[in-house]
Formats: structure tokens, C-alpha cells, sequence
């Protein structure tokens, strides 16, 4: 049986469909029913990612096709409109940031706590599940965090592209006083920046060849920055690290030179993360390189286990992400919005849609107080 505990809740609802490559249409469509262990978001705030990119201007990523209109967006926050009869720890008012990819819960990755490796998970905004680009979503009550009134909704919809670089750090075992290389500066990988800063690494050194991204690097955490147009970036990594290399890699922009960059930016022993997704399968990587110094490679797929951490981060103040968003749509605008994050690289970082409004998701101040890190 499909339960609510609170009336106000409209049946219908606007929502930003894609019908077609660049092509959004506003729809009105009805108000999802939530089942016992779901909860309803009204969305406040959604950021355009790299992926929602690719499904407006591809139609695909990988096996991923759109065969059918649908909706993207799954970087989100918003409040909980209402909330099933078996959810408990939630109620209606809750602010909340909202983790996109509900997984089966059963599944050997599951129980492995690697549960990003569900075969099973259904993403927000991967065909063929709908996305964040509406007023109103459901989603089962496990995978929606509460944020403190001290965190912005922008800043809690970048909790998602955040936990990206914290598990990239789980994973390569990133210590306080590492040092790291960061290869490719759009929003994954400035999230990354901050990320690593969060982690404690001393010396962190990123690469990309537009200049804005550069420094907003700088402002998230970054100690030195390469311009690829102007300098080699291998040169640059050395002359950092007074010849040796750095402790860790992370490749964030699913780059082909950028990946083989960040491989030889390494020290002797040292770990390097594959974030970003090329687009073509087959990349020629230094095989000598890799054996002869003992370098662990790691795929990163996602996240798992972050949210809470990365909450606490950006309401300790640790990375300032809300400074990231540049550009504001309301989701009449959606089309908009998507063009001008594809088109407009060297202009904008972070573009928001807020399918509320602009008005109800005004920005709410960081808490500035000391955090952990565990």
C-alpha cells in the first residue's frame, strides 16, 4: 500500500524533459507516490554535471543510452515534502542532501559495503531512471542525509561531485602531508581539490588549460597550478616536488594526455586514481613505468559511504564549494542552463538550476568550526 503522512502535496508537477539531443521541454507531469520506505524531496537546488552533459549532447554514455525522453539532473537538495509509513529518524521540513544512486541492499558488493558496485543500483538521471530536473522526486529514505540550516542548498546538491574526490582518497590512501597531482579542473576535479585539502595532503598540484578553473583550484586548496597551454606539466610536477614526484594521482577529466600525465607525475611506489571516463576504451599507458616502480592503480566508480563525512567537511567550512557556483537557472530555464555549461567551459564552473525557484533556496551562510578528519 502507497502511503503519505501530509496533505499540501500538489498531484501534479513541472518537470524538464529531454525529448531529443538539446532538446528540454517543460512538461507538467504527476507528483510521484512514495511507497512505505521512500521519502518526497521537493528539490531546491540541482548542479549540472559532466554526465548530464554528455546525455544532452550524445544521447549515451557507454551502454547508457536515452531511447526514450526523460530527465536529467541528480546533483541534489531540497526538503522533505512527506514521508513513508515504515521511514523513521525523518520528517517533513527535514533539509536534506540526497545521494542519487539507491542500490538492491542484497547484493555481494552490498554487503561488501562497495554497494557503488551494485549491478542493480538505479541512478538518478542514467537510462533509463529519471533524474532531479523536476519540483518533486522520491527515493528510498536511506539514501537522503540531513543537512544543518548553516549549509546552503547549492553546497548540499555538491556533496555528490564532493564524495567523488573523498572516495578517491579512501581509495589511494591519500595521508595528511601527501603530496597529489590533480590532472583536469572542471567540477569533479575542483571538488577533488577540496577534497584532498580535506584529507590533509600538504602539496597539491593541478593542471587544466583554462585559466578560470585554475583559480578556482586555488581558492578550493591548490598549491601550485599548471596552465597545459603554457607548460609541461610533467616538468612542472618535478619541479614541485624537487624531482621526486608525487605521492598520488588523480586523472579527473577523462583525458587520454592527462591520464598518461598524471601516471608520470608519480613517485617510485606511488598510487594513481582513474576518475575521469574517456571516450574511448583503449588508452596506451607506460607499462615499464607501472611495474618498474610499483605503481597502484586504482578505477574509481562513483562513491560509497561518504555523505556524512562530506556533510561534515562542508559545514566545518573545510572547502568553500558554494564559491563554485556561477551561473543560477530557474527549471523553466533548464535549456538553457545545459547550454551554457556545455558551451561556455572557460566562463562558468558549477551551473544550478533550482526547480522551486531561485527565491527558496537562497543561500544560507557556511558554519565556520573545526571538523575531524577520520
Amino acid at each position: 500500500m502507497l502511503y503519505m503522512t501530509t496533505n499540501g502535496v500538489p498531484q501534479t508537477m513541472k518537470a524538464a524533459v529531454m525529448h531529443h539531443i538539446r532538446d528540454i521541454r517543460i512538461e507538467e507531469v504527476p507528483v510521484p507516490v512514495i511507497a512505505p520506505d521512500e521519502v518526497l524531496v521537493k528539490v531546491m537546488a540541482v548542479g549540472i554535471c559532466g554526465s548530464d552533459l554528455h546525455y544532452y549532447s550524445h544521447g549515451r554514455i557507454g551502454k547508457y543510452v536515452v531511447e526514450k525522453p526523460m530527465i536529467l539532473g541528480h546533483e541534489c537538495s531540497g526538503d522533505i515534502a512527506a514521508v513513508g509509513s515504515e521511514v523513521s529518524g525523518l520528517q517533513v521540513g527535514d533539509r536534506v542532501a540526497v545521494e542519487p544512486g539507491v542500490t538492491c541492499g542484497q547484493c555481494e558488493a552490498c554487503k561488501e559495503g562497495r554497494y557503488n558496485l551494485c549491478p542493480d543500483v538505479q541512478f538518478l538521471a542514467t537510462p533509463p531512471v529519471d533524474g532531479a530536473f523536476v519540483q518533486y522526486i522520491k527515493i528510498r529514505a536511506d539514501f537522503v542525509f540531513p543537512i544543518p540550516d548553516s549549509l546552503s542548498y547549492e553546497a548540499a546538491a555538491l556533496v555528490e561531485p564532493f564524495s567523488v574526490g573523498i572516495h578517491a582518497a579512501a581509495r589511494t590512501s591519500l595521508q595528511p602531508g601527501s603530496s597529489i597531482a590533480i590532472m583536469g579542473m572542471g567540477p569533479v576535479g575542483l571538488t577533488a581539490v577540496a577534497a584532498a585539502k580535506a584529507f590533509g595532503a600538504s602539496t597539491i598540484i593541478v593542471s587544466d588549460m583554462e585559466p578560470l578553473r585554475l583559480e578556482a583550484a586555488r581558492r578550493m586548496g591548490a598549491t601550485h597550478t599548471i596552465n597545459v597551454k603554457e607548460q609541461d606539466p610533467l616538468e612542472a610536477v618535478q619541479q614541485a616536488t624537487n624531482g621526486k614526484g608525487v605521492d598520488v594521482a588523480w586523472e579527473t577529466a577523462g583525458n587520454p594526455k592527462a591520464l598518461q600525465a598524471a601516471l608520470g607525475s608519480l613517485r617510485r611506489g606511488g598510487k594513481m586514481a582513474i576518475v575521469g571516463l574517456p571516450p574511448q576504451n583503449d588508452i596506451p599507458l607506460n607499462v615499464p613505468f607501472i611495474a618498474d616502480n610499483e605503481v597502484d592503480i586504482y578505477g574509481i566508480f562513483r562513491y560509497a559511504n561518504t555523505y556524512p563525512k562530506a556533510i561534515r567537511f562542508l559545514d566545518a567550512g573545510l572547502a568553500d564549494v558554494q564559491a563554485l557556483v556561477t551561473d543560477q537557472y530557474s527549471l523553466e530555464q533548464t535549456g538553457e542552463a545545459m547550454e551554457r555549461a556545455l558551451n561556455y567551459k572557460s566562463e562558468c564552473l558549477k551551473v544550478v538550476v533550482y526547480p522551486n525557484g531561485l527565491l527558496a533556496a537562497a543561500q544560507i551562510p557556511y558554519a565556520k568550526t573545526p571538523v575531524t578528519v577520520e
